[in-house]
């Protein structure tokens, strides 16, 4: 019997546990998390701080899924140190877990810029659901937000409190919001948007301070204006978990280096999702984490089956709109593309050669799956590119 050891309870290690099971029905698995829930969804976190979900409703494994597989789930155990020679990590408490074989699933942190203020009471991020339920809290006492980042989940905790009835304000350091999904033109619509809803924004601008003596009191913009605000959420980016990359001594750069079999460079160790970092790069979205753990799980039970990189697609809804963004969105419009804009839809597909390589769809998305086949196979669709996005792609 095999003991398999999975460290981190999220999408990438949840689905190498399924796929370790399919291929070996007598595995030992046990996988340890310092969260106090199972496995659940982080992409709805956010209608938790709404109060659209409960934290019942969110949690995608109940204790039955563990049970029947016969999977142990360790809760509340955070992994401190580890010993590759004795094939063992320790928790926190002093309790150690050894493995035949590794999975490091640890996911990843918020990451906090360095600006003056930023660890006063009332400044928070959003990553897991502890982070939730401080939001939530929080929120009961306060009236004016300030959302540090212009990306995906920040937008998405905005929509949430202005849900609650809160006055939140956007600060962007980009010149729009959503940089990595949007161009210029794209993030205008999304702007317009969003402002009937209520938001406000301050775009290509910096935060200078959070200032306040017992709390958040206001957030000082570079150039001396100044945001009323009882609570700041930065969305600034994440970095990957990778604690445990040096005492088990394995390659790490921007994360823990795997190969194209989601190996390390210590045998039957794996790594996966957001801690991974495939041919130079994380990806840290949940599409290539749940495709690097259903290989890394493959390959873990004995299997031989290689990991090629995802296409960075995205299909998601940003404050309720549908909004799907692949490939290089030519943020700068300096490349070949076609441009459709009416209303609150917006929609764009960038060319090389007669070939899709990127595309933008803000409001409408039907057409995105074939849009992103055809950019996967490098189809040559020069003769009907005019009617792309009026028609839809057809084969």
């Amino acid at each position: 019997m095999t003991d398999y050891l999975i460290v981190g309870n999220g999408v990438a290690g949840t689905t190498a546990a399924e796929n370790i099971l399919n291929r070996d029905r007598e595995a030992k698995i046990t996988i340890l998390t310092e969260e106090d829930t199972p496995f659940y969804n982080r992409m709805k976190l956010n209608d938790l701080v709404s109060k659209e979900l409960t934290e019942e409703k969110l949690i995608m494994k109940k204790d039955s899924w563990y049970r029947d597989n016969n999977i142990d789930i360790r809760l509340n155990t955070r992994i401190v140190t580890a010993d590759p020679n004795k094939r063992s990590v320790t928790a926190e408490s002093g309790s150690t877990f050894s493995y035949d074989r590794l999975l490091l699933a640890t996911g990843s942190h918020s990451f906090i810029p360095p600006i003056k203020g930023s660890d006063q009471k009332g400044v928070v991020a959003l990553r897991n659901i502890n982070d939730a339920r401080k939001i939530s809290e929080l929120a009961e006492k306060v009236e004016n937000v300030v959302l540090i980042g212009g990306g995906l989940l920040g937008l998405e905790s905005g929509k949430a409190l202005r849900n609650l009835g809160k006055s939140v304000t956007v600060v962007e350091f980009f010149p729009r919001l959503l940089p990595r999904q949007l161009d210029l033109k794209g993030a205008k619509v999304l702007e317009g948007i969003m402002g009937d809803m209520g938001f406000s924004f301050r775009l290509g601008a910096k935060t200078e301070e959070i200032a306040g003596e017992t709390g958040v009191k206001e957030v000082l913009l570079e150039g001396g204006e100044a945001l009323a605000a009882e609570m700041v959420v930065i969305s600034a980016g994440v970095r990957p978990n990778m604690e445990l990359a040096g005492p088990l001594g394995l390659e790490k750069d921007k994360g823990v280096k795997v190969d194209d079999f989601l190996m390390t460079s210590v045998d039957d160790i794996f790594a996966a999702g957001d801690v991974a970092e495939y041919r130079g790069m994380p990806y840290g979205i949940w599409p290539a984490s749940m495709e690097q753990g259903r290989i890394a799980g493959v390959n873990m039970a004995g299997g031989n089956e290689s990991y090629s990189g995802t296409t960075m697609a995205n299909t998601l809804k940003v404050v309720g709109v549908d909004l799907a963004s692949a490939g290089d969105i030519d943020a700068e419009e300096k490349l070949d593309s076609e441009v459709f804009s009416e209303g609150n839809i917006y929609k764009k597909l960038v060319f090389d050669k007669g070939r899709i390589t990127g595309c933008i769809m803000l409001g409408d998305t039907k057409d995105f799956s074939r849009i992103t086949k055809a950019m996967n196979d490098n189809r040559d669709v020069s003769r009907i590119r005019h009617e792309i996005l009026k028609n839809g792609l057809k084969g």
